[in-house]
């Protein structure tokens, strides 16, 4: 657990995921963390009404026994006070403890502390009432006749045995009695709320990233309208003026078509796929604009065949990649070029897309697209993966980078459940 100060509150329930009992009338105050005000007077309340009866038993056995009821009260008087105070000391100093707020570690050892101190305080609190049951109540029952003056002869070695069964007996007594239970169940508590915190974060982790990927889902299941309409009407134009052309143009639609659709029709992989497949999708695209652009756009896709099967989060790279047609390559006369390259610094995965095209302008890096990127990473790496948009040297060109660890997204959720 963390060395930090509890963060719930001492003077409110317990969440129904930590609580446990406290259903019915006399373990109510079970409802409040362990040594709070409101536990500690609820459970003193309740003990303090067991060792009440108790007591009352003690006054009028020993008035009966005695004839003397002002020895029985007092007797009975004795017995409740050694009694309440042998079963609050304890949980009183580690209440007292517990509401300094002090950090983690240092309030788990005051309250074991504060517990000792108070089984210690039992003792001398038991042999403070022993001693006048043995001085005052005990040569009253001797008088009249209910015990003998003389205690009966005893085996040393049997005397000794009794003893220490006696002793482990009052050291049991005092530990439970005194707070010992409670004590366990402080730790209990402890563990039991930083369970449920830690499942309150992973759920809201877990929500996040499930919202993020909805949005994703219904992104990847769009395909852009204006991208399809400007693609079929270049076809038109093209082909009565260069059927041929306009060939190549539709192989490279579907082409296009063909590496992003079946991933609509697989629900299980609509979300999560591997970089290999993000790369393919970018050629197909990159490949498909070279020709709706006459030829005067260049590419290249590079990676290491091995970083190709590693998991990569779908639509960022073309995000970027789409960027970089739309806002460098395409305002631009002449001719362009745009390089994706994947490759590893350290213990890092970096993504890179490149152009030559116009610069960045004012504005642009705060779109729709660029937002969702920064989302998407943000919700699925926890603040592990970066993004960044800067222009080249000369103030021509651009260049988009992600920035992503090494290990996948079932590792870190694996690592964050309780």
């Amino acid at each position: 657990m963390s060395d930090a100060v509890e963060t719930y509150s001492l003077s409110r329930p317990l969440p129904a995921e930590v609580l446990v009992g406290g259903n019915s009338v006399w373990s109510r105050y079970h409802r409040y963390p362990v040594f709070s005000g409101r536990w500690l007077r609820g459970r003193s309340v309740l003990f303090g009404i067991i060792i009440a009866a108790f007591s009352l038993l003690v006054t009028f056995g020993t008035a009966v026994t005695t004839r003397d009821w002002t020895l029985g009260a007092l007797a009975g008087g004795h017995m409740f006070v050694a009694f309440f105070l042998m079963a609050t000391t304890g949980p009183a100093l580690a209440t007292f403890t517990r509401h300094q707020r002090w950090p983690r570690r240092r309030e788990r050892l005051l309250v074991v502390l504060a517990v000792l101190v108070g089984m210690v305080a039992s003792f001398f609190v038991d042999q403070w009432a022993s001693g006048y049951v043995d001085g005052e109540v005990r040569q009253a029952m001797v008088e009249a006749g209910a015990l003998t003056s003389k205690d009966p002869p005893i085996d040393p070695a049997f005397k000794t045995v009794a003893l220490v069964v006696n002793g482990a007996v009052l050291v049991i007594i005092y530990g439970l009695f005194g707070g010992g239970l409670a004590l366990r169940a402080y730790f209990s508590e402890g563990r039991r709320w930083e369970a449920d915190r830690r499942h309150r974060q992973l759920s809201a982790l877990r929500a996040q990233k499930q919202h993020a990927d909805l949005r994703l889902g219904l992104l990847q299941a769009q395909v852009e309208p204006h991208f399809l309409f400007n693609t079929l009407a270049s076809v038109r134009a093209l082909v009565r003026q260069d059927p041929a052309q306009a060939e190549a143009t539709l192989d490279a639609l579907v082409a296009h078509l063909r590496a992003t659709i079946p991933k609509l029709r697989d629900g299980d992989s609509l979300l999560h796929s591997t970089l290999g497949q993000q790369l393919d999708i970018c050629a197909s695209y990159l490949e498909l604009m070279r020709l709706r652009m006459g030829g005067r756009l260049g590419y290249a896709v590079e990676a290491e065949p091995a970083l190709r099967q590693r998991p990569f989060p779908p639509l960022l790279l073309i995000t970027l990649v789409e960027n970089a047609i739309k806002h460098g390559i395409e305002p631009q006369p002449g001719p362009g070029r745009v390089e994706v390259r994947a490759s590893l610094r350290g213990e890092r995965l970096v993504l890179s897309v490149v152009d030559d095209g116009a610069g960045l302008k004012p504005g642009l890096g705060s779109g729709v697209g660029l937002a969702n990127v920064r989302e998407q990473l943000a919700a699925r790496y926890q603040g592990q993966a970066s993004f960044s948009l800067r222009g080249l040297a000369g103030g021509r060109g651009a260049v988009a980078e992600i920035i992503l660890p090494l290990r996948d997204e079932a590792s870190r959720t694996a690592e964050a459940a309780p």
